[in-house]
């Protein structure tokens, strides 16, 4: 049977290895428009209209960079998913092709997984929250966590 992504799906953001974190965000934020939403261990993210992250930017890998050649730009290119239901299903559909899922979190604001594609690149699957149940801190801000959850729980139900 052959299997068609929901129409819904859609790129999310893009997240980006960076080698100075600030001259990165005084770019989006100052040139391109972009407000920041949060920071968080050697990370920023960046959106339009109130949206947690269109951008992603970090020096995980890359502090001081440019990173090692071969290892420049992109950390990962996220499919948004319409429904949690659906992230399931195409979560399920990378496992049977026995593709390792490397990484799976509780945003806060999102439920994410990751893993690679056959040339190495990173891949983010997942779902938004709805926004009225994005954690906020006391003057509103954005609070993104990194809360892991059971896997073959997740993929069970």
């Amino acid at each position: 049977m052959t299997y068609t992504a929901p129409a819904g799906t859609g790129v999310g953001h893009v997240h980006l290895r960076v080698g100075d974190l600030d001259r990165a965000v005084a770019f989006y934020r100052d040139v391109m428009g972009f407000e920041e939403q949060a920071r968080m261990d050697g990370a920023a993210f960046l959106g339009a209209g109130g949206y947690h992250h269109h951008i992603g930017l970090n020096t995980w890998d890359s502090a001081g960079g440019p990173p090692p050649r071969g290892h420049s730009g992109l950390f990962h290119a996220a499919f948004l998913y319409p429904t949690l239901d659906d992230l399931k299903t195409a979560a399920r559909r990378v496992r049977d092709a026995g593709v390792p899922i490397y990484g799976h979190a509780d945003h806060g604001v999102s439920v994410a997984l990751y893993f690679d594609d056959p040339d190495g690149n990173g891949v983010e699957i997942y779902w938004d929250k709805p926004r009225d149940e994005w954690p906020r801190d006391a003057e509103g801000n954005l609070i993104l966590s990194n809360d892991r959850f059971d896997l073959d729980t997740f993929l069970s139900d």
